[in-house]
């Protein structure tokens, strides 16, 4: 069971961190017109700062890498509180829309102050824009994944999660 749910634990993370960085990079192609992994090379300067602007192959790598550890680390915190508090399943798309705010919430006050990215003035459209892609992307299909493996067992229970079975 433990095995089941980690499978379906990763696969939801895969699921919200590829919707999430396609929306991301075609968002930027399309406002920009410029190359979409530059994307990829920002989430990578949160670590390496400016210089991986600069850098090539490398520093997308390091962005993939950074940007799917944090998808998956909100994929965790969501399914792990969905476990505490069933109840937050029970409107999917409240919950969603909830989550994906909070996540972005999470990113531009604690997560990019924390880290060495350029800092980016901030504008109506970009927060609107920010807001939608990651309710859309993660906080909506993160809920209905919830609900889905509850549904179908594959969930850990509060015992589990407790005793680390």
């Amino acid at each position: 069971m433990r095995t089941l749910f980690t499978a379906k634990l990763l696969i939801a993370g895969i699921v919200v961190g590829t919707l999430d960085i396609a929306a991301a990079m075609l968002q930027f192609y399309l406002k920009t017109e410029k190359d979409p992994f530059i994307v990829l090379k920002f989430i990578a300067s949160g670590v390496f700062g400016s210089a991986a602007m600069k850098s090539g192959a490398d520093m997308i790598a390091w962005g993939f890498l950074f940007h799917y550890i944090i998808a998956m680390s909100f994929t965790v915190f969501f399914f792990w509180l969905c476990s505490r508090r069933p109840a937050l399943l029970q409107n999917r798309l409240l919950t969603g829309i909830g989550y994906g705010v909070f996540t972005w919430a999470v990113m531009r006050f604690v997560v990019v102050p924390l880290s060495a990215t350029a800092k980016q003035p901030s504008t109506l459209s970009g927060t609107f824009m920010a807001i939608l892609i990651l309710v859309v992307c993660v906080g909506i299909p993160l809920a209905y994944m919830a609900a889905a493996f509850r549904k179908q067992k594959a969930y850990f229970s509060n015992t589990n999660m407790q005793s680390g079975k």
